[in-house]
C-alpha cells in the first residue's frame, strides 16, 4: 500500500472495489485529497475592520455532504478561531453594528432560520422562527432590519401561506402538473411554480425577528434569480431603509430573456419599487452602494440575449439618476467588486490572460491598476486599512489573503489544509503561448506529473474547458483539477481556445456561430506545441477530455479529429445540436451562440453538429451524464453512447441519477474521478500494476 492511499484511507475516504483499482503515482493529489479538503468562503469584514467572519466548509463523506460552520480572523494578529460548531449548517455570517455580534443562517433547528452569537463566543441564539426556510441573510448597517429570500408558491404572499400551501400539496393523490409557458424545467428542477422573494424584517430589541415583510412579490421574477443567485444580486442603502436588488421578470419570453434589472424598494416595503434600469437590455446585476449614500454601483452587459457579454461596473448618482460606465475602456469582465470606505475606489476581481487577480478602479477617472498578479482571487473586502480577499491556484485551494489597501506585500490568513498540503507533492505547471487560429496568440498551461524525473517521458491528458465563454485559469477547481491527473502520473495541458474569457471582449466574441473552426484550430496548435516544446510530454499517448462544451468538443473531435487521441472522455456533452436547442432552457444560450432559433438559422447549428460526422468515429469513448441534467438532458449522451455501442467502438457510458450538469455529492465525486484516471490508466498505461 502506498503512502497516498493509507493518507485517504486514513481521512475517511469510503472506496468500492473499482476505487481501490487506480493505481498512485508519487505522493501527488488523489481523489480523496480532493474531496476531503476544507473550503473557504465569503469574508465578511466587522464594523472597524479589525476582523473577518467567513465561512468555511467540511466534508463528511459518510453522510455524502459538506457542512460549513463560521470562523473569525483577528487581522493584526492573525489567528483564525472557529465561532459556530454543530452537526447542520451555518452559513451567510453578518456583523452587528456595534461589532458585539455574528448573525447567520443555520440549518440546526431543521429549516434555515437566523442565529446570532457574541462575537467572542458563546452558545447560538435563535432569532427566527418563520414558518419557512430563509435564505442570503442580510443586516441593515443600523442594525434594525434583516433582508433575506423565500421560495415562495405563486399562489402566495406570505410565509404562512407558503407553509399552508406546502402542506395542502403533501396531501394530494393526483400527481399532474400543468405548465402554461417555458421553463417547464430548469438547471435540475422541475418548475413548481415557486418564486425567490426578498422580504424584510425588523430585529426586535429583545433580540428576535419580527413579522417578515414582502418586497418583491409584486414582481413576477426571482430575486435572486434562480439557478445561481445569491445574496451578491441584492443590497441595503447605509442608511438602512432602501433596499436594490436584480431581477429578471418572468414571463413567455424570460426563456430566451437575460434581460436582469436593478430594481429600489423602501425596506419596509411601502411605496412604489422602482425600475433603476429599464434603457438597459442585457444584465444588470450584483448593485452596490458607496458608504456615504450618493452612489449605486452594479454590473452591466450591454447586448441584450449573450450571457458571455462583458461585464462592466456602471455607477449612478442616486439624487439626479445620472448613470455612466466606468470600465468603458478597460477590456476585461468583472466577476465581482467592493467601494473604499471614502467611495472614491472600487476593488474587483477580473479575469486577465489565463488568471484572475484583483484590481482597484478609482471612481473619478475610471483608471484601473492591478493589485494582485497571478492566481486566481475573488470576493475583495475591505476590512480597514487591508484589502482582504479568497486567493486559490493551481497548486493550493482557497486561503484567505490580505494586503495594504494601495498594494504592497501579502499575507495569508489562513491556512485550512496546511496539514494535507504539506502530504502532498503538486505537479509542477506554467504557462505557454503559440500562434493560433488566425495567427493570433494564444495561451495555455502544462503541468508536470507529481515525482516528474527529468528525462521520463509521459502520457498527456488534454483538458477541453466548458463555458465555452470560460477558462481554466490559474485557479482551483473541485471538479476538474489538473492536479488530479498529475497526481496519477500523468502529463496535463488545457488550451484557453478562441471563446475563452480573460483576453478581452473580442476574443470572447470569435467563438459565436464558429464552435467547431477556430476553437478546433487552437486545440489541434496548442497540443502540437505543447508536445513540441516539453520533451516529456509523450505525443503519442495522449487522452481528451471535457465537459459541456468541452463534451460538445469531444464529440466534434471524434468526427473531426478522429485519429489524433488514444482515448476521449465526454461528459455531458452536446451530440446533436437540432435536438438538444429543442430540450434544453436557457434558450438564450444557443439563439446567440448560433444565430438565432434553430428553425431561423438551422444552417449553421447543423454545419458545427457532432452528429452529422458519427461515420468518422473510432475512438474509445467514456461517456458520462447527470441525469438532472436539463441544461444538457440525459438525450445527448445517451445518442452518443448510442453512435458508439453501434458501430462496435469500445466505450462505456457512467449515469448518475442524482447528479445535474456537474457532480457535486462528495462520493459520486470520488467514483467519478476514479472511473474516469482507470479509463485513462487502461488506455494509456497498459502496463500499469495495481
Amino acid at each position: 500500500m502506498t503512502k497516498h492511499t493509507k493518507r485517504a484511507l486514513l481521512s475517511g475516504a469510503v472506496f468500492s472495489f473499482a476505487a481501490m483499482a487506480t493505481p498512485v503515482f508519487a505522493d501527488g493529489l488523489t481523489v480523496e485529497d480532493l474531496a476531503n479538503f476544507n473550503r473557504v468562503m465569503g469574508p465578511v469584514a466587522s464594523p472597524n475592520g479589525d476582523h473577518v467572519a467567513y465561512v468555511m466548509r467540511e466534508t463528511d463523506l459518510a453522510a455524502d455532504r459538506g457542512r460549513s460552520d463560521i470562523w473569525v480572523v483577528d487581522l493584526a494578529a492573525g489567528e483564525p478561531r472557529r465561532l459556530t460548531q454543530d452537526p447542520a449548517s451555518d452559513f451567510d455570517p453578518q456583523w452587528s453594528p456595534d461589532g458585539q455580534w455574528v448573525y447567520f443562517l443555520s440549518t440546526r433547528s431543521g429549516s434555515s432560520q437566523i442565529w446570532r452569537i457574541a462575537a467572542r463566543g458563546g452558545e447560538a441564539q435563535q432569532v427566527s422562527d418563520y414558518p419557512a426556510s430563509v435564505s442570503n441573510l442580510r443586516l441593515s448597517a443600523d442594525g434594525h432590519n434583516f433582508v433575506f429570500s423565500v421560495s415562495l408558491p405563486d399562489a402566495c404572499e406570505d410565509l404562512a401561506c407558503a407553509h399552508d400551501y406546502e402542506m395542502a400539496q403533501g396531501e394530494r393523490l393526483d400527481t399532474g402538473t400543468l405548465h402554461t409557458r417555458m421553463f417547464v424545467r430548469h438547471w435540475d428542477s422541475w418548475e413548481t411554480g415557486d418564486r425567490n422573494v426578498l422580504f424584510s424584517a425588523r430585529l426586535n430589541r429583545s433580540g428576535s425577528a419580527g413579522a417578515p415583510v414582502n418586497l418583491t412579490g409584486s414582481l413576477d421574477g426571482d430575486s435572486p434569480s434562480v439557478p445561481f443567485g445569491g445574496r451578491e444580486e441584492f443590497t441595503i442603502s447605509p442608511d438602512g431603509r432602501s433596499v436594490y436588488f436584480a431581477l429578471r421578470e418572468a414571463g413567455a419570453s424570460e426563456p430566451w430573456s437575460t434581460d436582469l434589472d436593478i430594481y429600489r424598494v423602501a425596506i419596509d416595503g411601502r411605496g412604489e419599487i422602482t425600475n433603476l434600469t429599464p434603457d438597459r437590455e442585457g444584465t444588470d446585476t450584483q448593485p452596490q452602494v458607496s458608504p456615504n449614500g450618493q452612489t449605486l454601483a452594479w454590473l452591466s452587459m450591454d447586448r441584450a440575449t449573450y450571457e458571455a457579454d462583458q461585464l462592466n461596473i456602471w455607477l449612478m448618482d442616486v439624487e439626479s439618476g445620472e448613470k455612466r460606465n466606468l470600465t468603458a475602456n478597460w477590456d476585461r469582465s468583472v466577476s465581482d467588486f467592493a467601494f473604499s470606505d471614502d467611495g472614491q475606489t472600487l476593488y474587483l476581481s477580473a479575469g486577465d490572460t489565463g488568471t484572475h487577480p484583483i484590481f482597484k478602479v478609482d471612481v473619478a477617472s475610471g483608471e484601473v491598476t492591478a493589485l494582485t498578479q497571478g492566481k486566481s482571487a475573488n470576493s475583495p473586502t475591505v476590512a480597514g486599512d487591508q484589502l482582504v480577499y479568497v486567493e486559490q491556484s493551481l497548486a493550493a485551494p482557497a486561503d484567505l489573503y490580505a494586503q495594504p489597501l494601495e498594494g504592497g506585500e501579502r499575507r495569508q490568513l489562513t491556512h485550512v489544509n496546511a496539514d494535507a498540503l504539506a502530504a502532498i507533492e503538486m505537479g509542477e505547471y506554467e504557462q505557454f503561448s503559440f500562434e493560433g487560429a488566425e495567427g493570433e496568440t494564444v495561451y495555455g498551461y502544462v503541468m508536470k506529473p507529481a515525482g516528474y524525473e527529468e528525462g521520463e517521458e509521459y502520457p498527456v491528458a488534454f483538458i477541453i474547458h466548458g463555458g465555452p465563454q470560460g477558462s481554466f485559469s490559474e485557479g482551483w477547481s473541485y471538479r476538474w483539477n489538473p492536479q488530479t491527473y498529475a497526481g496519477a502520473g500523468y502529463g496535463v495541458v488545457f488550451i484557453d481556445f478562441h471563446g475563452s474569457s480573460g483576453y478581452g471582449q473580442a476574443f470572447t466574441d470569435s467563438i459565436n456561430q464558429d464552435w467547431g473552426g477556430k476553437p478546433l484550430e487552437d486545440l489541434q496548435k496548442g497540443l502540437a506545441a505543447a508536445t513540441e516544446r516539453y520533451d516529456w510530454l509523450d505525443s503519442e499517448k495522449v487522452c481528451a477530455l471535457g465537459a459541456s462544451y468541452g463534451g460538445y468538443m469531444i464529440n466534434w473531435i471524434a468526427g473531426n479529429w478522429a485519429d489524433r487521441f488514444t482515448c476521449l472522455v465526454n461528459h455531458d456533452g452536446l451530440f446533436d445540436l437540432r435536438s438538444f436547442y429543442y430540450s434544453t432552457e436557457e434558450l438564450w444560450f444557443p439563439e446567440w451562440d448560433f444565430g438565432g432559433p434553430y428553425y431561423e438559422n438551422a444552417e449553421v447549428y447543423e454545419r458545427w453538429n457532432p452528429v452529422n460526422h458519427v461515420q468518422n468515429w473510432q475512438t474509445p469513448m467514456l461517456v458520462i451524464q447527470g441525469e438532472k441534467d436539463f441544461r444538457v438532458p440525459t438525450e445527448q449522451s445517451l445518442g452518443a453512447f448510442t453512435a458508439l455501442q453501434r458501430q462496435g467502438i469500445e466505450s462505456e457510458l457512467l449515469v448518475f441519477p442524482d447528479e445535474n450538469h456537474w457532480v457535486l455529492s462528495p462520493n459520486n465525486s470520488i467514483q467519478w474521478h476514479h472511473t474516469v484516471i482507470n479509463w485513462l490508466d487502461r488506455h494509456l498505461k497498459a502496463d500499469s500494476q495495481d
